[in-house]
């Protein structure tokens, strides 16, 4: 269970190119192992606990992680599994909707930009700016736009927010940030059991939603979009993490790896005292020491 070299089978910063129909749903024949995996991913949680102490409190840098998937994929669980048990002071997590009339107005990173950590903190976008690229491109919202004909680049509109994506990451990473980007990568399948499991147990009723069967005959689009925002915006700095997420508890293991590893390179600490407050600290506590 090598982490370092697991991940490279899953890391995408544009050394090579994504095939979605090569990339692995499930867990590739580790089935066996299941138990060990789970019992890592709490051993993963642990630590990436007492990283996010040293992070906010050092508050140097920020990780901001961009969560996409189809419907199913297990999005939601997935954050709660690995990052609920998290200090929510160090932690939010941002789910886009659709844009309201007031983001509408402004340019599509607006309302994403308004909600990045501060220094020191964790902050999930539960689908993002991307969308700007998936679904806009899927459904060709875009040419239905209320803007000038110059911002459409002559029909090359999701290549130029491809560009304007990559500048965007990379002026974060230049302000501290550290954008991980995941994509739970489900199958046809397995989404079509998960919709009837959410159908035939009624207290699953309630996150199935008509809306979501309209999506499935774009399915090979969707793929296509996927595969293509990819290549197109994975980089050294802000790679992308193509995770299988048929089997739960594997995408979870890699998910809490993904943070780990993360974590680790930024190798934040608790600050040190300088020696006026160290002194100054232990006068408070001799005061305390000698109350009555």
């Amino acid at each position: 269970m090598a982490k370092e070299d697991l991940l490279k089978d899953y890391r995408y910063d544009g050394s090579k190119k994504l095939d979605l129909k090569e990339a692995p749903h499930d867990s590739e024949g580790r089935g066996s192992q299941k138990e060990e995996y789970i019992y890592k991913t709490e051993e993963n949680i642990k630590e990436i606990d007492d990283w996010q102490g040293k992070l906010y409190a050092q508050s140097q840098e920020s990780v901001l992680i961009v969560l996409q998937a189809l419907d199913a994929a297990g999005k939601d669980s997935t954050i709660k599994h690995v990052l609920g048990p998290l200090n929510p002071q160090g932690i939010s997590v941002h789910s886009f909707k659709s844009p309201n009339s007031e983001e509408e107005q402004h340019d599509f990173l607006w309302r994403y930009h308004k909600r990045l950590p501060q220094r020191g903190k964790m902050c999930v976008f539960n689908r993002s700016y991307y969308e700007e690229v998936l679904v806009v491109n899927v459904h060709e919202f875009w040419k239905d736009y209320n803007m000038p004909k110059r911002t459409f680049h002559n029909g090359k509109y999701i290549e130029g927010k491809y560009k304007e994506i990559v500048n965007w990451e990379n002026y974060l990473y230049g302000n501290a940030f550290r954008v991980v980007k995941i994509f739970l990568n489900l199958s046809k399948g397995e989404q079509k059991k998960r919709f009837l499991e959410r159908l035939e147990r009624k207290e699953k009723n309630w996150k199935f939603s008509a809306n979501d069967l309209k999506e499935r005959p774009y399915w090979d689009k969707y793929q296509k979009a996927f595969e293509d925002a990819i290549n197109a915006t994975a980089t050294k700095s802000c790679p992308w993490y193509v995770v299988p997420a048929d089997q739960k508890w594997y995408a979870r293991y890699l998910f809490s790896e993904i943070l780990v590893e993360t974590l680790r390179d930024i190798n934040p600490s608790f600050p040190k005292m300088p020696e006026s407050s160290a002194e100054e600290l232990d006068k408070c506590k001799a005061a305390l020491l000698s109350e009555a």
